[in-house]
C-alpha cells in the first residue's frame, strides 16, 4: 500500500484526539448528550487546528448507533461507513472550487430529500469563504430552515469574509492556535507509537516553527523524518528542513553584537543569506533567540520555558555577558524590522541596517554614561566658581569648629545615572525596626511569585535586590546593579501597590545601589553612637550638691565658685 503522511494516518477520529481545542468539543459532546443539536455551525480558525477533522467527528457521533454519545464508538455501520466514505448522506464540498450558484442550488434541491443510510444527512462546506455573493444568498434561506434531517457545518480561516446574515443563523466555533506544549506532547506521542527516535530540542523546533498547527507540525516531522538517515530526528535535521538558523551561529552573532563587532555579525549574515536562508525566518529565529536569552538572565531554573535554545555551556557564558536593558532593545529593534520587511523588495539591507543598530546600542550607553558625567563635572564647576566669587566680594571669615557628627556629609555616589535620595534613606533608618523588615521578608518570596504572573517586566527588574531596612511607611532597596534603581522607579506604583497586597500596608520603595548601602549604613550607625556618647558625657557630669544649695541660697549673681 502506498506511504500515507501522518496528518492523515494520524487525523483525529475521536474528539479526545483533537488536542488544544477543549472548550469546542466539550461543548459539542453536552449539546450531542442534552440532545440540543443546531442545525447550523460555523468553525473559523488558523488552517491545521482540526476544523474539518472536528466536523467529521460530530458526524459520526451524531449517526452513531449508540446515539446520544459523547464519543463516536468507532464500530457500527454507520461510524465505519462515515470512516471510509462509503456513506452518501455525508457531504463534504470544497468551497474553492465549488463556489457557484448553480453549486449552491444543487444542494438547496437534494437537501428536502431523506438520508438513506443514516439518521442525519450533514454537508461539510469547507473554505465555505470562498463562495460568490450570489452563492451566499442561494445558501441562505436553506441555512436558515433546513429540514429537520439536516445539519450544515461551514469551515473557514477568513471569518471576516463572511456575509453578518450567514454568521447570524449559525452557532459559530473559534478554533485557536495549538500551543507549544501542546503539539510537543502529540509528536512525542505519534513519534513513540511509530518506534522513531528523537531530540526533545528538535521537537521543540518543530512546533515552534508549526505556529500552532498540528497539521503544519506533523508535516514538518515527515519532512525530517525522511531526511534523517537513521531514524532518529535531531536539531540538525530539523534545521535543514526548516530553514532555520543554527544556534552557534545566532550566538557568534549575538556575542559579536555585544562587543561592538558589527564586521562579524554581518558576515555571519551574509553567510546565512549564502546558503539560502529566507530573510524572514532569519529575524523570526533571532527574535526568539533573544526572548529565550531575556528569559534565562531574567530569573533562575528557566530551562523549562525556552522554545528556540538549547542552554549549553556556551549560551551560559553569553548569556552572563548580556543585560535585560540590551536584550529587551533589540527585541525591539528586531520586531520593528519584522515589519518594515513585509512592504520592502530588499529585506536584506534591512536587516544589515537592523544589525549596525543594535550593535550601537553598547556604544550609546556608554557615550551616554560619559556625556552624563561631563555634564556633571560642568554643573559642579560653575557652581564652584559662582561661590568663589562670592568668597572674594564678602572676604573669607573664620568660621566655628563644628562638632565632627556635623562635618560629616553624605557619601559621594558612585552612581552617574542614579541620584541616591540620602536624606529619605537616612529619615528610614532612624524610623526602621525590625519587625517592619521581618514582615516584608517573610512575604518577598510570595511578593515576587504574584509579580511573576501579573508583571515580568517589573519583576525582572526587581531579581537582583535586597530588602535592607523598614519603617511602617517606607522600605530601603537595594540592588546589584545600578541601573535597576532608575528603572524600578518606571513602576513604582504598581510594585508598592503588588507588595501592599502581601504585608497588609503600603510602602514607599526607597532604591539603592548595593555599593552604596555599606557606607551609607556605617555612616548612620556612626552618628548614633557619637549621639549616644555625648548623651552619656552629659549624664555623668552632674553639679556638686554642696554647690546646688549655695545657688539656691545666694543666687548665681552672688555666687563666686573657686578651686
Amino acid at each position: 500500500m502506498a506511504y500515507q503522511a501522518l496528518y492523515r494516518v494520524w487525523r483525529p477520529q475521536k474528539f479526545e484526539d483533537v488536542v488544544g481545542q477543549v472548550h469546542i468539543t466539550r461543548t459539542l459532546q453536552n449539546a450531542m448528550v442534552q440532545q440540543k443539536v443546531a442545525h447550523a455551525y460555523l468553525f473559523s480558525g488558523p488552517r491545521g487546528t482540526g476544523k474539518t477533522s472536528a466536523a467529521k467527528i460530530f458526524a459520526k457521533a451524531i449517526n452513531c448507533k449508540q446515539a446520544p454519545v459523547k464519543e463516536p464508538c468507532g464500530e457500527c455501520e454507520a461510524c465505519r461507513g462515515i470512516q471510509d466514505g462509503s456513506v452518501s448522506d455525508i457531504i463534504e464540498i470544497d468551497a474553492a472550487s465549488n463556489n457557484g450558484v448553480d453549486d449552491i442550488r444543487e444542494i438547496r434541491d437534494k437537501v428536502k430529500y431523506a438520508p438513506s443510510a443514516v439518521d442525519y444527512k450533514v454537508y461539510i462546506i469547507d473554505e465555505v469563504h470562498m463562495l460568490s455573493q450570489g452563492a451566499f444568498n442561494a445558501l441562505l434561506k436553506t441555512l436558515e430552515e433546513p429540514p429537520k434531517h439536516v445539519i450544515f457545518i461551514l469551515a473557514t480561516t477568513e471569518p471576516h469574509k463572511i456575509p453578518l446574515t450567514i454568521i447570524s443563523r449559525c452557532q459559530r466555533f473559534d478554533f485557536k492556535r495549538i500551543t507549544h506544549q501542546v503539539i510537543v506532547e502529540r509528536i512525542k506521542h505519534i513519534l513513540d507509537e511509530e518506534n522513531i527516535q528523537y531530540d526533545e530540542h528538535a521537537l521543540i523546533h518543530v512546533a515552534l516553527t508549526a505556529e500552532g498547527g498540528m497539521r503544519d507540525a506533523l508535516s514538518l516531522l515527515d519532512q525530517a523524518i525522511a531526511y534523517s538517515d537513521d531514524l532518529h530526528i535531531n536539531m540538525d535535521d530539523v534545521l535543514a528542513v526548516t530553514g532555520s538558523i543554527s544556534q552557534e551561529r545566532l550566538l557568534s552573532m549575538v556575542e559579536s553584537l555585544n562587543s561592538g563587532e558589527a564586521k562579524q555579525a554581518l558576515n555571519g549574515l551574509e553567510e546565512s543569506m549564502q546558503e539560502g536562508k529566507d530573510p524572514n525566518r532569519f529575524v523570526f529565529d533571532f527574535i526568539h533567540f533573544l526572548r529565550d536569552l531575556y528569559m534565562y538572565t531574567s530569573e533562575d531554573n528557566m530551562e523549562d520555558v525556552l522554545v528556540r535554545a538549547i542552554p549549553d555551556e556556551q549560551f551560559k557564558t553569553i548569556a552572563s555577558q548580556l543585560s535585560n536593558h540590551w536584550l529587551e532593545q533589540a527585541i525591539d529593534i528586531l520586531n520593528q524590522t519584522q515589519q518594515d520587511m513585509k512592504w520592502t523588495n530588499s529585506p536584506k539591507v534591512l536587516l544589515e541596517i537592523a544589525l549596525l543598530n543594535i550593535q550601537e546600542l553598547q556604544s550609546k550607553q556608554v557615550s551616554n554614561n560619559q556625556s552624563s558625567v561631563s555634564t556633571e563635572l560642568v554643573q559642579q564647576i560653575a557652581q564652584l566658581e559662582k561661590e568663589l566669587n562670592k568668597l572674594k566680594e564678602q572676604g573669607v571669615q573664620a568660621q566655628p569648629q563644628e562638632p565632627a557628627a556635623q562635618k560629616r556629609k553624605a557619601p559621594k555616589s558612585r552612581s552617574n545615572t542614579y541620584k541616591v535620595p540620602y536624606e529619605k534613606v537616612r529619615h528610614t533608618l532612624s524610623e526602621a525596626t525590625k519587625d517592619d523588615l521581618r514582615n516584608v521578608k517573610s512575604n518577598w518570596a510570595a511578593f515576587m511569585d504574584g509579580l511573576k504572573k501579573t508583571s515580568p517586566p517589573a519583576r525582572a527588574k526587581l531579581v537582583d535586590s535586597t530588602p535592607r531596612a523598614s519603617s511602617s511607611k517606607s522600605l530601603i532597596l537595594s540592588f546589584k546593579y545600578e541601573i535597576h534603581c532608575a528603572l524600578v522607579l518606571e513602576n513604582q506604583e504598581m510594585i508598592e501597590n503588588a507588595l501592599a497586597e502581601y504585608i497588609g500596608k503600603r510602602l514607599t520603595i526607597i532604591p539603592i545601589p548595593d555599593t552604596e548601602w555599606q557606607a551609607i549604613r556605617e555612616d548612620f550607625l556612626n552618628q548614633q553612637q557619637t549621639s549616644e556618647d555625648a548623651e552619656e558625657q552629659e549624664s555623668t557630669q552632674e553639679e556638686d550638691p554642696f554647690i546646688s544649695e549655695a545657688r539656691k541660697l545666694v543666687g548665681d549673681e552672688l555666687l563666686e565658685i573657686k578651686e
